[in-house]
């Protein structure tokens, strides 16, 4: 039988714990890119005395490889799946809607990604689907009639109609509250030089970075030796060369087999960025991102950088999501220009993209931090605490550099 952990949870809890008669939160970690989201709205609550803070990471049969070892790298107490679903928390925090029904208490669900409308046309789940999914769907969204998330958290008025109409029983629940990541990044720009140092990049020196979401249609499933292309065709003593991978592709092939593909790459002076740590500070850092239709591309576009999109997803992708606009409105990668020139064609396209962008990421620029805090406080029942809350700094980045 499966063991319980001594935490701080539980009808015996009073016996063991030194702050009493806190608030339980719980923070659910089904994936990587889950848990990195959660991570940045964490800080808003879990230095309150009042609050006890805990994971959880679905163990269900279709587990992601190497999310409990991420979870555990963050030094925070962890609930085996079976204990925690047997009690009630004051709150709960999510960005994913795997598993929420088999939770107890309120549910603060949130976007994992740029967005909460996600930019593919169809679910990855769903096989030969032919109705399109937007991430907004009643059946995402409700449980045997019951509404999931006590507040659902969007990232733009926009998404309020996408909402009415695919599930407008869940209107009372929503509201907009921004997107932190991205606030998070914009504060960040003050310590460019710093991020740049951290990466090993040379004063006049542009950064490259190509920026790859998972799937055989991505740019690392479509064009796996870019990198090495661009690390030949670019002068070492002007440019440097970084990667920023999706954390799914990371779980599905292994750390081993990832950095082993990159290898020849990482002698040659390529920055590799792990997963869990890093790529928002790259992307603040970088000169010019080659890309294609996933979320760290739409956010380096919505921060100014200019973007080359290398991969555009095709028929795949809905039209008028964020991808799309990325798509639409940044050069596509060539293979009769040279790059220099392809660097210039974004360049020049980078003002009108970055706004585009933006809007449609985030309709409370600078704001998510306070609301978010205002729903989490109302949500646990407690006061707010003194003064304002506040976007804090991305983390440095601490690339892969070479292979031992």
């Amino acid at each position: 039988m499966d063991r319980w952990i001594r935490g701080p949870i539980g009808l015996d809890a009073d016996s063991r714990v030194t702050r009493p008669g806190c608030r339980n939160a719980v923070v659910v970690v089904p994936t990587m890119t889950a848990g990195t989201r959660l991570l940045d709205v964490l800080p808003l609550l879990e230095a309150d005395h009042r609050v006890q803070t805990v994971f959880t990471v679905p163990h269900t049969g279709d587990g992601w490889h190497g999310v409990e070892e991420f979870v555990r790298a963050q030094h925070g107490l962890v609930l085996p799946w079976h204990q925690a679903v047997h009690h009630r928390f004051d709150l709960v925090l999510a960005a994913s809607h795997r598993h929420l029904e088999e939770l107890h208490g309120p549910i603060l669900l949130l976007a994992h990604g740029a967005g909460t409308a996600k930019s593919r046309r169809y679910s990855r789940k769903a096989g030969a689907a032919t109705n399109p999914a937007t991430g907004l769907d009643r059946d995402l969204l409700t449980y045997r009639g019951r509404i999931l998330p006590a507040v659902l958290g969007l990232a733009t008025d926009a998404e309020l109609g996408a909402l009415r109409r695919s599930c407008p029983e869940a209107l009372p629940r929503a509201e907009v509250v921004g997107d932190i990541c991205l606030d998070e990044m914009l504060g960040s720009f003050e310590l460019r030089d710093s991020y740049r140092h951290a990466l090993g990049i040379e004063p006049g020196h542009r950064l490259v970075t190509v920026s790859s979401t998972w799937s055989a249609d991505s740019v690392f499933g479509r064009l796996p030796r870019l990198c090495r292309a661009l690390r030949d065709a670019l002068p070492s003593g002007r440019y440097a060369v970084a990667a920023i991978l999706h954390p799914n592709i990371w779980t599905v092939h292994g750390r081993r087999q990832v950095t082993a593909w990159f290898a020849d790459c990482l002698r040659d002076g390529v920055l590799l960025i792990p997963p869990d740590r890093g790529w928002q500070a790259t992307m603040v850092a970088s000169d010019w991102v080659i890309g294609d239709y996933g979320s760290t591309t739409a956010y380096a576009a919505a921060l100014g950088r200019p973007v080359t999109v290398a991969a555009d997803g095709g028929s795949a992708i809905r039209p008028g999501s964020i991808a799309d606009l990325v798509c639409r409105n940044a050069p596509a990668l060539r293979y009769d220009v040279s790059l220099p020139v392809q660097e210039e064609l974004a360049s020049r396209a980078s003002r009108r993209l970055s706004l585009v962008t933006r809007a449609a990421i985030t309709s409370r620029p600078g704001q998510a931090a306070a609301i978010l805090r205002q729903a989490i406080y109302g949500l646990l029942a407690l006061p707010e605490p003194q003064g304002a809350a506040c976007t804090r700094f991305v983390s440095a980045p601490n690339p892969l550099k070479d292979v031992a």
